[in-house]
């Protein structure tokens, strides 16, 4: 008798040798021996609701290993359910068994040679981060600007910048910088500029931030799927990945922001964050995740460099969803303003902009007149990125007094606006 055993990483089969006798335990040992999860770890059902992510209590499991598989009206290729810990299946393989000579050279390999070379794609269950919470300022400032200037046309991007909560695993993103950058319907392509990354770190590291995460958007006219809506493509995979390896921080978040129009015609902006799961960035880092895409390969799918096991198939092609780690996002009024032009939008922001947020804000301290970010980052170019830039920002973290010599260069530098 076969039956079909399903687990959330797919679906395999197994063959009862004799059906009229075997019992539980006997199921039990040949899920151990073809699927390499250890007895102990195993929960089988016959109710397909032990798969939920939150089964409940209620769900019936297969529990006397003395019951026989006869009195459970098991027919051929009937299905069983099995639930077992993240990575069991690599916890304790079975035991090598020599094959055939392979290739001119006679090499034998085990078993254990066959699975090692395996990549198994799972879903990741929970995030590495708790929670993503948004400076309403920071994220009303780049979604009004997709919405109001660019209409959703076109893709945006920014880099998130804030701080990580070490004991809750939080990330609190505090500002947005946008890199200089050319986007399309389907793509945005970053145009990075080192020497003004360079700056943007130097201010975040007085400010006692670091770069968190990413922030993009998705155009209302974007490549469809013909089977129809996807929640990122395989471009957007590629991208997120990418900076995520680079990010160097395993809270590393990413945040969509689109349109969603209702059936009254009206649009609503809504914000979602995830995390690319550990086993998307291993892949890409390994070299297994295809980084080119051709225009007609369908958005869903990622394609691999080879073989890896997805759903319980061999494939070369992966669902985007299996990638994706949902994080709760939030909001919170952080300690910046957003009241400066926003760099790389089109229009060189001049010393005339200086001038008029320095008497725009006169009723206010002068430590709180430049906290902006992006008034930090224009004031950057004139400082040295090293020493100063660090400095005047640890002022505003402080929200201490600024030094006479860089209020004096400030405001001589808004005078020639």
């Amino acid at each position: 008798m076969i039956l079909r055993i399903r687990s959330r990483d797919g679906t395999d089969r197994i063959t009862v040798p004799d059906p009229a006798f075997a019992t539980v335990a006997d199921l039990h040992r040949l899920i151990e021996s073809h699927l390499t999860v250890p007895v102990p770890l195993q929960r089988i059902s016959l109710d397909p609701a032990l798969l939920l992510p939150t089964p409940t209590a209620a769900v019936p499991l297969l529990a006397d290993p003395a019951a026989s598989l006869a009195s459970l009206r098991l027919a051929n290729g009937a299905f069983v359910y099995l639930a077992y810990p993240p990575d069991a299946r690599s916890a304790r393989p079975p035991p090598p068994r020599a094959l055939s000579a392979a290739g001119s050279f006679g090499k034998k390999m085990t078993m254990d040679d066959l699975i090692a070379r395996q990549i198994r794609v799972t879903r990741q269950e929970n995030a590495l981060c708790a929670a993503a919470s948004f400076d309403r300022d920071a994220a009303n400032a780049f979604q009004l600007y997709v919405a109001e200037s660019l209409a959703f046309a076109v893709k945006r991007a920014g880099f998130l910048y804030g701080r990580v909560d070490a004991e809750t695993k939080e990330v609190f993103v505090d500002f947005i910088y946008e890199p200089p950058q050319q986007g399309s319907e389907d793509v945005v392509h970053l145009m990075r500029d080192p020497d003004e990354e360079a700056r943007v770190d130097a201010i975040a590291e007085g400010l006692g931030m670091r770069r968190v995460g990413l922030v993009f958007t998705q155009a209302v006219g974007r490549k469809a799927s013909e089977t129809g809506e996807y929640t990122v493509s395989n471009r957007e995979v590629v991208q997120a990945a990418q900076l995520q390896a680079e990010g160097g921080i395993p809270e590393w978040v990413t945040a969509i922001v689109k349109l969603e129009v209702g059936d009254d015609g009206t649009g609503d902006v809504h914000f979602e964050a995830f995390q690319m799961s550990e086993i998307c960035v291993k892949l890409f880092k390994d070299g297994v995740l295809e980084t080119q895409v051709g225009d007609s390969d369908d958005p869903r799918l990622s394609k691999m460099q080879k073989e890896v096991v997805a759903g319980g198939k061999d494939t070369m092609e992966v669902d985007n969803d299996f990638f994706l780690v949902p994080v709760k996002i939030s909001d919170h009024q952080g300690p910046l303003s957003v009241g400066f032009p926003i760099e790389n939008r089109g229009s060189p922001v001049g010393m005339s902009a200086l001038r008029s947020h320095l008497d725009r804000t006169k009723h206010l301290t002068f430590v709180r007149r430049i906290s902006d970010f992006h008034l930090l980052l224009k004031i950057a170019t004139f400082l040295d990125v090293k020493a100063d830039v660090p400095t005047l920002a640890a002022c505003v973290k402080t929200q201490s007094r600024v030094p006479e010599g860089y209020q004096l260069l400030i405001e001589s530098l808004a005078s020639q606006g």
